[in-house]
């Protein structure tokens, strides 16, 4: 899933948005209402997150401004978590409504139903996605903010190992043993070659970048 994390909480938006990067999802981060609209508008989303009591426009504004709106689905987190509460989020226009504190397997299952039920999220490992970078690893399709991306068979290798990696260091000997079955190997520069082209093909037209290169020991996406 690809989930908007709305909290103005940075601890507890970082622990929520750590433990989605471990369950394989990518996460995009708004701190107050105005962020979220404005990222909602711009980009695309499977399941959002959202606090009620955020600056600028708080949760409930921000449900009502995306009523009649073409959204992903919402669910509510918030403190405010008495049976008033839930059913004024819910009547807001909130799917799913979750207290604090909560349970994070809990506030997983209840994202993974929401994507489903709306149609929105794939089978496990079918479809990849970092940030507007999207793989559809069935068909062999990549496309990024809707536009297909042609790979060769080892690019498509090397950036389906990368996204299901999403923002950590593949070291260059992953990609090796993993894309082309060699250990270690100094004197080979398969690895920067592809790497190079696979850049040009799915950053060179877009913004921002999204393949980082990490010095001396490998690459991380997203």
């Amino acid at each position: 899933m690809r989930v908007l994390v709305v909290e103005d909480d940075a601890a507890v938006s970082y622990w929520i948005g750590a433990k989605l990067n471990g369950s394989g999802h990518a996460c995009r981060f708004a701190g107050d209402g105005e962020g979220a609209l404005r990222l909602l508008a711009e980009e695309a989303f499977d399941v959002v997150v959202l606090d009620r009591m955020l600056p600028k426009l708080d949760g409930m504004e921000v449900l009502k401004r995306l009523h009649g709106t073409r959204h992903p689905p919402v669910l509510v987190l918030s403190a405010l978590d008495e049976t008033s509460d839930r059913v004024a989020g819910l009547r807001a226009g909130a799917d799913d409504y979750l207290g604090k504190p909560f349970d994070f397997a809990e506030l997983l299952v209840r994202l993974e139903h929401l994507a489903r039920r709306h149609g929105r999220a794939a089978a496990p490992g079918d479809v990849l996605t970092v940030s507007d970078l999207v793989m559809d690893v069935p068909e062999r399709r990549v496309t990024r903010r809707g536009v297909p991306i042609e790979l060769t068979d080892k690019e498509f290798k090397l950036l389906h190992i990368l996204m299901s990696n999403p923002g950590q260091t593949v070291t260059r000997n992953m990609l090796l043993e993993k894309a082309w079955g060699y250990g270690f190997n100094p004197q080979t520069n398969l690895v920067e070659v592809h790497v190079f082209k696979l850049r040009g093909k799915i950053d060179k037209d877009f913004d921002p970048p999204l393949l980082r290169t990490i010095r001396a020991i490998g690459y991380a996406l997203g």
